[in-house]
């Protein structure tokens, strides 16, 4: 599952290199449906299936530990502290990953926003049923493997900002 996949770039990708896997998506905005609707039908794919609309309400209707890995990559910022509340990563948020993702399943998050990562380690810590175990410090700043790029990650390099990919593993 992909949660906010905007132009559905790597959405897409997903699809196409696991046909045989079923994906869901979930995207707020209608551009980025439209755009992933018009690819499926341009490359003929049968394993994607998406929602328009908020991505909770997808994950409130799936059995527990029936997906093996989720995706939160470039999500809204919100920047400003006053905002942070609206921030899709939040403790009941990490409560419903953890139910809906099996025994060592994958959570990725990919932001360039520095605040908005220390949001995440802070709370996925929180939580702790989430696991953070990079490699090395140079993990966070390399993309996961097969990564095809997103307009987001793009417009953050363009801007100078350095992008980080982190990977967590629910408890076994």
């Amino acid at each position: 599952m992909e949660i906010g996949f905007g132009a559905a770039d790597h959405l897409i990708d997903l699809a196409q290199r696991n046909p045989d896997v079923a994906i869901i998506g979930a995207e707020p905005f209608l551009n980025g449906v439209a755009k992933a609707v018009s690819n499926i039908d341009e490359l003929g794919l049968e394993n994607l299936f998406l929602h328009h609309g908020d991505a909770r309400d997808v994950m409130d209707h799936l059995p527990d530990h029936s997906l093996a890995r989720m995706y939160v990559l470039f999500p809204d910022p919100w920047p400003k502290a006053r905002h942070n509340k609206r921030r899709i990563i939040t403790e009941q948020f990490l409560t419903e990953v953890v139910r809906v993702l099996r025994p060592g399943g994958d959570f990725y998050f990919a932001s360039d926003i520095i605040d908005y990562v220390d949001w995440t380690l802070v709370r996925l810590r929180q939580n702790g049923k989430i696991v953070f175990a990079p490699d090395s410090p140079r993990s966070w700043r390399t993309p996961y493997p097969n990564w095809p790029g997103t307009r987001y990650e793009a417009k953050a390099h363009k801007a100078g900002r350095p992008c980080h990919y982190l990977q967590f593993k629910t408890a076994a």
